[in-house]
């Protein structure tokens, strides 16, 4: 495994680049693959679309992933209340 090289305090940002390049990316493929099929300009289509959905996707996630997980806390249980 690779030796971590960015401070912890930037956890929160790499997280929603990665998510969001990672999201964006197979969202945008699947969607342009089914709007326009896969032929030998579909790579070129792809990225086009996958771009702009990137710079929108990432500073979503940035806002949305805190308010996604305060709402995830509220609906389940803490790990030793959870009887098996």
């Amino acid at each position: 495994m690779a030796r971590p090289f960015l401070p912890r305090r930037w956890e929160s940002l790499a997280f929603g680049l990665l998510l969001s390049g990672m999201m964006s990316c197979l969202v945008s493929g699947l969607s342009t693959a089914i709007a326009s099929g896969v032929d030998m300009a579909f790579p070129a289509r792809w990225l086009s679309a996958w771009l702009p959905s990137w710079t929108v996707a990432f500073p979503a996630v940035l806002v949305v992933a805190p308010v996604v997980r305060r709402i995830v806390s509220h609906i389940t249980l803490p790990e030793d209340s959870c009887a098996d």
